[in-house]
């Protein structure tokens, strides 16, 4: 048997396809980076644990490039206009903020044999995850009652 062909990674089309669809949605794309990754360009006070949350809808970003290499884009922190960098290889998911439904990206095996690294092999079989909302939602301050009233 002849050895299977290399491939490019997959990485950069599930992030753009997840994108697509999350936006299709009308839904707010946030991307879970591995901060300690080499070249990861964010502002250290974002990082908690190595790892940062990104929103990267539309609104919220200029300039946003979903390359096959990286994301890179202006983001405002504390009203400071920054430019980020993020290899596509230190993106671990992305998910839609108000339902938490996304992907981890699988293990990128061809840039983990480039970079000599062992490549990350997630728990779960499947790489779905639903990573809830960031916020849950707060239940309505009680009040004074409903304004309907029955009518017989």
């Amino acid at each position: 048997m002849s050895a299977s062909p290399a491939m490019t990674s997959n990485r950069p089309y599930l992030l753009r396809a997840l994108y697509e669809w999350i936006n299709d949605n009308n839904l707010t794309p946030y991307i879970l980076v591995d901060a300690t990754q080499p070249d990861v360009m964010v502002p250290p006070s974002t990082v908690k644990d190595g790892k940062v949350v990104l929103n990267i809808a539309m609104r919220a970003v200029e300039s946003l490039e979903l390359g096959n290499e990286a994301l890179s884009f202006k983001a405002r922190f504390g009203g400071v206009s920054q430019f980020l960098y993020v290899p596509v290889a230190s993106v671990l998911a992305i998910y839609a903020q108000e339902t938490g439904q996304g992907m981890m990206l699988p293990a990128d095996e061809a840039a983990a044999e480039e970079e000599g690294l062992e490549a990350y092999e997630p728990d779960s079989d499947s790489g779905a995850i639903d990573l809830g909302p960031e916020d849950p939602p707060k239940p309505p301050a009680p009040g004074k009652g409903g304004h309907l009233r029955i009518v017989k």
